[in-house]
């Protein structure tokens, strides 16, 4: 039964739309600003394709908002504007490092490519909220989701459809298109780990031995998390994918941990994750090669052998040239850092923008797992909370690895940054993750139907008061 007058939730309903509406205009505010501050710092002038640039992200933006309006009116107001901010600065700053590879004699597109991107994502966006009108279905298609999942990160190993990049085999081409199946098999992992879990929560809940105060889960149940490690510890193998490798296992550790209130799988799985780290560590030669890199990073800057350390040094020097306000977009030189418009696009920001960019951006992402979260808490069935319980997951792991890479708190993973690194895959895949987000808030936050006002004859909606 509703709590509050029909009357009043019509006007809290506005208010949100508005509020909605104008934090658009100031997403929209700093990636339309951000690309003409760019063409003034790096040359002078308003960019000339100002206005169609604009004005095609605005069509974009709006777009999404209208179809939410549409088919999602309930949904959460804050996490569009949050993405649309910072999708509008990775763009804006992928195309200042455009400009910087055109005055070292380099001619790139990444900025338009990025922006194409950006089109396919928003029309998945949308087209998820409009097929997708209820996320339990997706639920009937658990063992069917994982499967895909395993298949596509098994693809890249196919030959002559998998190919290698920087080292790491986790790319399919077709034709001059290269695509990370990984990205969208993470999608398919967190809807097939939070079926399975929804179906057998009730049996790795059950206690087993007890150890110093923890409940350990009973070996017969612990299948599933070896499963798991077993996958990941493959995909670091033979695919060469440390970041890959360290989110699909947290992703499932925390999932099992949030289903079954158990801390005794968290000592189970740091367990885990420790002996597979130590022997991907004596093993695996790029595991060996990143960590040296992280400890010892001076010491193999401009090496004359691998391992090379020159990334990793040079966005810690243009970071720290930056300061706290930041060199200005032009007065910077981000193009020293290699691939700095995916691996290092944060060390950008840090050179131009300063700290105060870094904590702004680190900011909106707190705020996206925070919204996240708070969908969870307010879902009204187990598969939703844990849907967006692991989709949360995977923003936090991924910024955390990636942040903490470019900072050298942990070690370089390869992981791209949400919605601001250049990738196409990346960035579709995380539209589809809002959309799911936005469909889960809809369902959550919809009123429910009075039911003492239903007719008495209809069984089916009588309420029975005790």
């Amino acid at each position: 039964m509703s709590t509050l007058d029909p009357a009043v939730q019509g006007f809290v309903h506005r208010r949100r739309r508005g509020a909605e509406l104008f934090l658009l205009l100031l997403a929209l505010a700093v990636g339309v600003g951000g690309y003409a501050a760019v063409g003034l710092g790096v040359e002078d002038r308003i960019p000339p394709d100002l206005a169609g640039y604009g004005g095609w992200l605005s069509v974009l933006i709006l777009a999404a908002h209208v179809a939410v309006r549409m088919v999602a009116p309930y949904a959460d107001p804050v996490l569009l504007p949050l993405v649309a901010a910072l999708n509008g600065l990775g763009l804006a700053v992928i195309h200042r490092i455009d400009l910087g590879y055109a005055a070292d004699g380099r001619t790139t597109d990444f900025a338009q490519k990025q922006l194409i991107w950006m089109t396919l994502g928003v029309v998945l966006f949308i087209g998820a909220l409009l097929i997708l009108r209820d996320h339990r279905v997706l639920a009937r298609f658990t063992y069917t989701l994982g499967l895909a999942a395993i298949v596509l990160l098994l693809t890249p190993r196919v030959p002559g459809l998998g190919t290698s990049i920087n080292g790491a085999n986790i790319w399919i081409a077709v034709g001059p298109f290269s695509f990370q199946p990984g990205e969208v098999a993470k999608v398919l992992l967190v809807i097939a780990f939070a079926g399975y879990l929804v179906l057998h929560r009730d049996a790795l809940a059950l206690a087993g031995r007890r150890i110093l105060f923890v409940d350990l889960p009973r070996g017969r149940d612990l299948g599933p998390i070896l499963a798991m490690w077993l996958i990941s510890l493959g995909i670091l193998v033979f695919q060469n994918d440390l970041g890959s490798s360290l989110l699909f296992f947290g992703l499932f550790l925390v999932m099992l941990y949030v289903a079954t209130e158990r801390p005794g799988w968290l000592v189970v799985g740091a367990g885990l994750f420790f002996g597979g780290a130590l022997a991907a560590w004596r093993v695996v030669g790029n595991v060996q090669n990143r960590v040296d890199i992280w400890l010892h990073p001076f010491d193999y800057y401009r090496a004359p052998r691998p391992p090379y350390s020159d990334q990793l040094v040079e966005g810690i020097f243009g970071m720290g040239w930056g300061g706290l306000l930041g060199r200005g977009f032009g007065n910077g030189d981000p193009t020293r850092v290699t691939y700095v418009e995916s691996d290092f696009i944060m060390s950008a920001i840090g050179e131009e923008l300063g700290l105060t960019a870094v904590l702004a951006v680190l900011l909106c992402y707190g705020l996206i797992v925070e919204r996240a979260f708070r969908i969870a808490l307010i879902s009204r069935d187990n598969f939703g909370k844990l849907v967006c319980v692991g989709l949360a997951s995977v923003f936090a792991l991924q910024v955390f690895v990636v942040i903490g890479g470019v900072t050298r708190l942990v070690p370089l993973t390869g992981l791209t940054t949400p919605f601001l690194s250049y990738g196409g895959s990346s960035l579709v895949a995380n539209w589809v993750i809002i959309g799911l987000l936005m469909r889960i808030s809809d369902a959550a936050r919809r009123p429910l139907p009075d039911l003492e006002s239903a007719p008495a004859d209809d069984e089916s909606t009588q309420v029975i008061k005790l």
